[in-house]
């Protein structure tokens, strides 16, 4: 087992009460899990995303913590949130990074692997 490790889970849905289709605005939301994958406790210090839409619009999103929160996570231990993101587009993705520090100081990255944000039943 790493000592430094993180894993993250992803699960997204539309939310079509707070979209405006007609006015280019398609909101979503995202429930992440971090779980502690390593031996040695770590706390979530901040984020760093990359949100693109369909017309290939990029926007960079960095911030300390996750929803006000810098959970610090004991090894085993799994700290779940939802977030959302307005697109352009009726489709898009987003990726991104964790800033953690180890309860024995050591620094280190935990990547939040690329993840769509579609409309339910658009992609083939």
């Amino acid at each position: 087992m790493a000592a430094y490790e993180m894993k993250v889970a992803v699960a997204t849905r539309y939310l079509p009460e707070q979209s405006d289709p007609d006015h280019g605005s398609f909101v979503f939301a995202y429930t992440i899990t971090i779980k502690n994958t390593g031996s040695i406790a770590a706390q979530v210090i901040a984020r760093h995303w990359i949100i693109s839409d369909a017309n290939n619009h990029v926007e960079e999103v960095k911030g300390l913590g996750v929803v006000g929160h810098q959970p610090f996570l004991q090894p085993e231990q799994s700290f779940e949130y939802t977030s959302g993101s307005p697109l352009k587009t009726p489709q898009g993705s987003m990726k991104g990074s964790y800033f953690c520090v180890a309860e024995d100081g050591h620094r280190f990255e935990v990547e939040i692997p690329e993840f769509v944000l579609s409309l339910p039943r658009t992609l083939h």
